[in-house]
């Protein structure tokens, strides 16, 4: 593994120590905007952060599978999915 997994209260902690602002308040910023985000794509809508990248919905059709266990033939629904597409800056960044 090349590094360590960032999860919501290292995130917190991060913008909290980069922007100055306290940790309750930059719970609720990061809460905030992870929140619009999701009601933007439940909405169906797109939501692009320039530079950063582009959240979308993806739709995946009906289909056919099978049960592992039994073998027998199953019917999969539709199902919508949500999907990230990474922008320009952000692919330099990480790039090596």
């Amino acid at each position: 593994m090349k590094g360590s997994v960032v999860n919501r209260v290292d995130l917190i902690n991060s913008v909290s120590s980069s922007t100055g602002l306290k940790n309750a308040e930059s719970e609720r910023a990061v809460d905030a905007v992870l929140a619009s985000i999701t009601s933007a794509l439940k909405s169906g809508d797109e939501v692009r952060l320039l530079g950063f990248g582009t959240f979308g919905v993806t739709k995946r059709p009906a289909g056919e599978g099978r049960n592992p266990r039994t073998g027998e033939k199953i019917q999969i629904a539709e199902k919508s999915i949500p999907k990230f597409r990474p922008g320009k800056q952000l692919k330099d960044a990480v790039s090596l």
